[in-house]
């Protein structure tokens, strides 16, 4: 269950990026703000929860990674950001990290 709670961690920690770059349109300020905050908070009580059983530095490696690599991939699809090669040997590199960790365990 711990690695479920990590996921969804990961998931969250995407959450407070999108809605920090969401509320810099007028229309989306305070939602975006707010989306940033809950985000942040499930965020943290997952990471919190998964490292019950995981050991911090694989969490926090796994639970930076997943927001890492998922912040860049909505960067690239919905905002338009660089998307070339190299930044995708990048990602690709923290992900292969990532699932190593996990392996590892």
């Amino acid at each position: 269950m711990a690695w479920i709670y990590l996921l969804l961690a990961g998931v969250f920690e995407i959450g407070w990026p999108l809605g920090f770059k969401l509320s810099q349109q007028a229309e989306y300020r305070i939602s975006g703000i707010v989306g940033a905050i809950i985000s942040m908070a499930f965020s943290g009580l997952l990471l919190w929860m998964a490292q019950r059983e995981i050991p911090i530095g694989t969490a926090y490696a796994v639970w930076t990674g997943i927001g890492g690599a998922g912040t860049f991939l909505i960067g690239v699809m919905f905002f338009g950001d660089p998307a070339s090669l190299v930044r995708f040997v990048g990602v690709a590199l923290i992900v292969g990290g990532v699932i190593t960790l996990k392996l590892a365990h």
